[in-house]
C-alpha cells in the first residue's frame, strides 16, 4: 500500500459515563487488537462511542500515542474528525448517491489529499472490490457494501480502528469472507493497526483479537489472551461463550490422604483446611498439574476464592441417584431443552449450582424421556473437572 501510513500507537483508556453506568479501564499496545466481549447492554458500545468521540465522559482520560483525545479534567474532549480514527459499524453507512469509488476517495479527498482517487483505488483492490468501483450502494449485497465501509475506513490511514460488529449484519455464508478480510488487514506485517473489536461472536475474538475483555454491567470483569480467557474463564458471560460450565465457590481440602482431589465448595463461605468433602461440593482429582496464574490447578490454599468447570459433553443424566465414584452429582430440575445442530443440550437449575448444561444425543433424551419441568441428576467424574484460583 503507498498511502501514507503513521506509525502504530498505543491506546490508553479510563472512563465513567454515569447515565449509562460505565466505569472502565483499558490499555492497547501498539499494533494490538482487542476483543470486546459481553451480554447486551453491558457497555460495549458505549465504549467505542467514548473512544470515536460520539460521547463525552463525565471523568477519565482517553490517550492515543502521545496525543490526548479527551482528559477531563484539563477540559480536552478533541471532536471525531480530529482523532484519527475510524468506526466500522454494524451497517456499512455508505452514501447512496456516490458512487463505490467516490465512497471511499470521500475521507481522503476531505482532507485535501490530492491522491484521493489513487488511495481509494488501492484499497479497493486491498479488499477485492475493484469491481465494484463504478457501482452504487444500493446495487451491493451486504458483504459488498461492509468490504467497501472497511475500504473506506481504512483510506484515510488511521490510527485506531474501531469495529463495533462488524459481522453481524452479514449472512452466515459472508462472514468468514469477511473475518477472513479483517483478519489480513489487522495482520499485515508491513502496516501493524490497533484495534478494538466489539462482538458477540466468540469467533471473531478467537479469528481477529490479541487480548479479551469481557464487559457486564458497565465494568470489566475479565480479561487476559483469548485462550487464557476461554479456558479459564472467571466470569458467567465467559464460560457461557467458551461452552463451559462454570462454578464459583471456595477451595476445601479433604482429609483423606488418599485422595488427591481439589475441591470447590459451592456452598460453604471460608470452610477450613480439616473440612472433609461433602454435598454441595465440587471434587477434582487432577490428571496433571498445569499451571495457572503461578497456581497449579488442584493444588488450592484452602480458603481462597475458586472456580470449577467442566464441559456439557462431559455430563452424564441420569433419572435416578447413580452410583460410583468419584463423582459430583447435582440434582436438578430440567429447565430447556435445545438442539444445537444434532446435539442435544439439556439445562438445569441446581440449589447453588443454577445454569448447568449437559449435551446429549436426541437418542438419550427420548430414552430418558426428559421433559422440562422433571427432576434429573447431573453427574461429571472427577477428572473431567479443573479448578483452579478464581
Amino acid at each position: 500500500m503507498s498511502t501514507s501510513f503513521s506509525h502504530p500507537a498505543g491506546l490508553s483508556v479510563a472512563v465513567r459515563l454515569a447515565d449509562r453506568d460505565l466505569d472502565v479501564e483499558i490499555e492497547v499496545a501498539p499494533g494490538e487488537v482487542l476483543a470486546v466481549l459481553g451480554p447486551n447492554g453491558a457497555g460495549k458500545s458505549s465504549l467505542l462511542q467514548v473512544i470515536a468521540g460520539l460521547l463525552v465522559p463525565d471523568a477519565g482520560h482517553v490517550r492515543l500515542g502521545a496525543d490526548t483525545l479527551v482528559d477531563t479534567a484539563k477540559g480536552v474532549a478533541l471532536p471525531p474528525h480530529r482523532r484519527g480514527i475510524s468506526l466500522l459499524a454494524q451497517e456499512p453507512l455508505l452514501f447512496p448517491h456516490l458512487t463505490v469509488a467516490e465512497n471511499v476517495a470521500f475521507g481522503p479527498r476531505s482532507r485535501g489529499n490530492r491522491r484521493a482517487k489513487t488511495i481509494a483505488a488501492e484499497w479497493l483492490r486491498a479488499v477485492d472490490a475493484t469491481h465494484l468501483a463504478d457501482r452504487h450502494p444500493g446495487a451491493l449485497s451486504g458483504g459488498q457494501a461492509q468490504r467497501v465501509a472497511l475500504a473506506r475506513a481504512l483510506a484515510v490511514d488511521p490510527r485506531l480502528l474501531l469495529l463495533d460488529e462488524p459481522m453481524s449484519a452479514l449472512d452466515v455464508d459472508v462472514a468468514p469472507a469477511m473475518r477472513s478480510l479483517l483478519r489480513r488487514v489487522l495482520r499485515d506485517p508491513a502496516h501493524p493497526r490497533c484495534a478494538v473489536l466489539v462482538t458477540h461472536d466468540i469467533i471473531d475474538a478467537i479469528t481477529l483479537a490479541d487480548r479479551l475483555v469481557i464487559v457486564d454491567g458497565g465494568r470489566i470483569v475479565e480479561s487476559g489472551r483469548v485462550a487464557d480467557v476461554m479456558s479459564h474463564p472467571r466470569s458467567p458471560f465467559a464460560a457461557r461463550v467458551a461452552g463451559l460450565n462454570l462454578l464459583h465457590g471456595t477451595a476445601v481440602a479433604t482429609r483423606d490422604p488418599d485422595l488427591t482431589f481439589a475441591a470447590v465448595s459451592i456452598g460453604a463461605d471460608r470452610p477450613d483446611e480439616t473440612t472433609p468433602l461433602a454435598a454441595g461440593e465440587v471434587r477434582h482429582r487432577p490428571t496433571a498439574q498445569p499451571v495457572v496464574d503461578g497456581c497449579a490447578v488442584g493444588d488450592l490454599t484452602a480458603g481462597t476464592r475458586a472456580a470449577a468447570v467442566f464441559s456439557p459433553a462431559a455430563v452424564s443424566v441420569f433419572t435416578r441417584p447413580p452410583g460410583g465414584s468419584p463423582r459430583n452429582v447435582f440434582a436438578v430440575d430440567i429447565t430447556e431443552i435445545t438442539d444445537r445442530g444434532g446435539i442435544v443440550r439439556v439445562r438445569g437449575a441446581a440449589p447453588n449450582a443454577p445454569g448447568l448444561c449437559a449435551d446429549l444425543t436426541p437418542a438419550a433424551v427420548a430414552q430418558l424421556d426428559l421433559t422440562v419441568g422433571a427432576p434429573a441428576y447431573f453427574a461429571v467424574k472427577a477428572t473431567e473437572v479443573r479448578v483452579y484460583a478464581c
